[in-house]
């Protein structure tokens, strides 16, 4: 995640429309990890990651540090038990089809939030009518596309009409970061509510409220004893979360004792090492995880808007970059096979995944050519070196970006080929940047909202995709709502295919890697489960 706004994003433009199988990742029914969660322990946990928040109000953030927040102290009406990607009703006593475009949730009755505001249908109409109106560049509106409209018949009935029928991936989306339901006494409706007024206005309804909070250093959670969702009470009596600037510390402190959970971002050597510790122990699952590079198509070489314009040679220059990567070696590497190759778009596992860029690039079969790097900018009358410059985040997506894009970078200039300005950016400032069009080519990581294609293509190519960076084929926009509401499973998996061939021959975006989610905790704690929900949960923390 890190999201754009979409005021047409996700099937936001209207076509006729029937319906779509939601599909879960392959493998994923059981996570990682032992469900201890009956222990019932009241013993607090300590819970470390170098993960950055930066708005825990969901209008106002689309990435994994802040979504882990919000999935402990916000009610969905739709979540997944632990240990499966599939949702059900959580604060909603039901939810279906009532007729083609308009899905009906009836929530529980006298549900609260912790201030001791009611929590309503008209709640629920407002949190999601507030994330279409805020719109922010940075938040997870675009997911929102195939909203038409909200209605609450009375306080504990919500019909969401969508403008393309039966689309079954819309049950994922109401446990997605555009799904937190909020307090609308506490929260504005027309911009992102600071961090601060919502601790204090205590607007939580989720496993936990939030007792104290300093952005980026500690959160203390306790348990809400008025939750009434569909999800564990805590198995444990609270969680104090501690954010850390530099993982190597994060490990000390975890192998030490000093911390019960380790969860994002420890490097490949680090987990490796701790594997061999018995004080430790390494917790995985299925992981939806990828990392890419995305080209700007304006500021990119040749870009739109650019002094030496031209689609052409634009193209021919990610052709290039494309022929002389080579993901394996920084698989192995640089992540220790903890990551494996990915040659398209949505990741292997999933239902459609296909290799498209394995075939096209380099030398066919996944390996770099350089031969045919230089024929392919030699034939689009380019000038070697190309000069790119090249950003990466090193505090957001862990200790080894520095070493991937020093990787990446010694790739493309092996040959001569390329010139490449490698530089990084702190992410709070990175996530203002480059939706600014500060970057020409950038690195970024996507964690899943929900296990299905969909979610590697809509919010990456509808037209006013997350990425930002200007790429828009109409042909494509198309075929992601003919997925999005196809019936026949096997008819959509290969729509899915033919998507990932279209995105690979236009290449907005490079990718790179495919990794899972692990976690590190003590010998002694039970219930950390990573599973294809891809939300790591306090609640059944113990030990």
């Amino acid at each position: 995640m890190t999201l754009h706004n979409s005021g047409r994003g996700r099937l936001g433009l209207a076509l006729g429309a029937v319906g779509v199988s939601a599909l879960v990742l392959a493998g994923c029914s059981a996570g990682g990890g032992d469900n201890g969660s009956d222990s019932g322990s009241t013993e607090p946990l300590v819970v470390g990651t170098t993960d950055k928040i930066s708005s825990i109000d969901p209008a106002g953030s689309y990435d994994n540090g802040s979504f882990a927040v919000m999935n402990q102290v916000y009610p969905f009406l739709l979540n997944s038990q632990y240990g499966t990607s599939d949702v059900t009703p959580d604060i909603a006593e039901s939810a279906e089809f009532t007729s083609p475009t308009e899905y009906t949730v009836k929530l529980k009755s006298g549900l609260k939030f912790a201030n001791g505001h009611d929590l309503t249908s008209s709640d629920v109409k407002f949190s999601f009518d507030r994330q279409v109106k805020i719109a922010d560049p940075n938040g997870p509106s675009s997911l929102l596309g195939n909203l038409d409209s909200v209605s609450t018949p009375d306080d504990t009935t919500v019909v969401f009409t969508l403008k393309n029928g039966n689309d079954q991936v819309w049950p994922q989306i109401l446990s997605s970061p555009a799904a937190p339901i909020v307090d609308e006494e506490v929260f504005s409706a027309d911009a992102v509510t600071p961090d601060d007024t919502i601790v204090q206005g205590k607007a939580f309804a989720g496993q936990y409220t939030i007792d104290s909070y300093k952005l980026n250093e500690l959160i203390s959670y306790k348990p809400y004893a008025d939750y009434q969702g569909s999800l564990p009470k805590p198995a444990n009596g609270g969680i104090s979360a501690k954010y850390y600037a530099d993982a190597s510390n994060l490990k000390l402190d975890v192998q030490s004792g000093a911390i019960d959970v380790a969860y994002r971002s420890l490097s490949a050597t680090d987990i490796d090492d701790l594997s061999k510790n018995d004080a430790v122990k390494v917790v995985d699952g299925p992981g939806g995880e990828i990392r890419y590079i995305v080209f700007n198509f304006d500021t990119m070489p040749f870009g739109a808007k650019t002094p030496e314009a031209d689609a052409a040679k634009s193209l021919a220059v990610r052709q290039a970059a494309a022929d002389l990567i080579d993901r394996q070696a920084i698989a192995t590497d640089v992540y220790k096979d903890t990551y494996s190759p990915l040659y398209s778009y949505v990741p292997q596992g999933l239902a459609g995944a296909n290799e498209a860029l394995k075939g096209l690039y380099g030398d066919g079969n996944g390996a770099p050519d350089a031969a045919k790097a230089k024929a392919t900018l030699t034939a689009a009358g380019i000038t070697t070196p190309v000069t790119l410059n090249l950003q990466y985040n090193g505090d957001h997506y862990g200790p080894s970006s520095g070493d991937e894009y020093a990787a990446v970078k010694a790739q493309l200039e092996k040959d001569g080929l390329f010139t490449v300005n490698l530089a990084q950016t702190e992410w709070v400032q990175y996530t203002k940047d480059r939706v600014a069009d500060v970057y020409p080519a950038y690195q970024l990581g996507w964690f899943p909202d929900y296990s299905d294609a969909d979610n590697y293509l809509t919010p990456f190519f509808s037209l006013d995709n997350f990425v930002g960076n200007h790429y828009d084929n109409a042909d494509v926009q198309k075929m992601i709502i003919d997925q999005a509401t196809q019936t026949d499973k096997a008819t959509r998996e290969q729509e899915i295919g033919k998507i990932q061939d279209a995105v690979a021959a236009d290449l907005s975006t490079l990718p790179l890697l495919q990794g899972k989610q692990v976690a590190i905790v003590g010998s002694s704690v039970k219930g950390a489960v990573l599973d294809g929900s891809f939300k790591f949960r306090y609640a059944p923390l113990n030990k």
